[in-house]
């Protein structure tokens, strides 16, 4: 494994005008560029500080630093849907010149407590342009376990893409049944095309750890920032294999972090992660951030 630069702090700049009453901004993608402008989509939403409300709106930036708020990129879904209530925490991949945007999403009704609690699925939409338009495809790309003792029987979320030996794989979250948020862990699914189909790795999950998905291929494997959640909280990880990782350092890494994917998943290109988007929500309404290593 070749050396690592460790990420020993972050620096964080506000975006978009920073915290802004009565608009939530959460739950940044990866960022990319395509030729001379930066993107990146998150959830955004004026009727909770949640994404359970939410769709994806996107931003663009000629610098990485000043970014402008473009449109909704995608909508919720018609009435009877599986993303009816909301779709909200993308991810980005590029392929074959497409762009392929995994959510999460929700149907109506919505319940997010209890015994009755809504289950989560993962959408997919394709466009040919990041600017869009985007075309859901008809059904989920990964749906829950239906075991009720798998790490993800209740809930996924938050993808995030590596693109390693011609094959895609898409880390994920997951949370059980009768679990809370702070048991959270990470697995992973693997297809050979990029809308699938995804068939889960057999010996899920691959972190015990993290309530958000943050990973990006370098050193030949997969480095992962490991959020305050569960016994590997606050860590960075890495794996050579995609699958089985170890800790590299103690970190407190920035809030659901969107690192700016410059291998452009590229299978064999490397990013060296040390900038993306983030957010903060400890003082209200949600906004982003840009943050780099320093």
């Amino acid at each position: 494994m070749k050396k690592y630069n460790i990420m020993e702090k972050f620096e964080y700049t506000p975006i978009l005008g920073g915290r802004t009453d009565g608009i939530t901004r959460r739950d940044p993608s990866p960022v990319i560029k395509v030729n001379d402008t930066f993107f990146v989509w998150y959830t955004r939403t004026t009727e909770t500080f949640d994404g359970y409300t939410g769709s994806i709106w996107y931003a663009t930036s000629k610098d990485g630093i000043k970014w402008e708020e473009q449109k909704e990129a995608i909508s919720k879904g018609y009435k009877g849907s599986f993303d009816e209530q909301a779709v909200f925490t993308p991810s980005i991949l590029i392929s074959n010149g497409k762009y392929y945007m995994s959510y999460t999403a929700v149907p109506k009704p919505f319940i997010n407590e209890g015994p009755n609690i809504t289950k989560t699925v993962i959408g997919m939409a394709i466009a040919q342009s990041p600017h869009g338009p985007w075309e859901k495809l008809c059904q989920p790309i990964l749906r829950t376990s239906n075991d009720p003792n798998e790490f993800d029987s209740l809930r996924i979320d938050d993808t995030c893409f590596i693109h390693r030996e011609d094959k895609y794989y898409m880390y994920y979250k997951g949370r059980q049944i009768d679990h809370t948020p702070k048991e959270t862990k990470m697995g992973v699914a693997i297809a050979n095309k990029p809308e699938g189909p995804y068939i889960r790795y057999d010996n899920n999950p691959v972190l015990d750890s993290g309530h958000e998905v943050c990973v990006w291929p370098n050193s030949g494997g997969v480095y992962s920032l490991v959020c305050d959640v569960g016994p590997q909280g606050n860590t960075l990880q890495f794996s050579q294999d995609g699958y089985n990782f170890k800790k590299i350092e103690s970190i407190i890494p920035p809030k659901a972090p969107g690192p700016y994917r410059e291998d452009h998943f590229i299978s064999g290109k490397e990013t060296n992660g040390r900038w993306g988007i983030s957010m903060s929500g400890e003082d209200g309404w949600p906004y982003l951030f840009r943050y780099e290593a320093k």
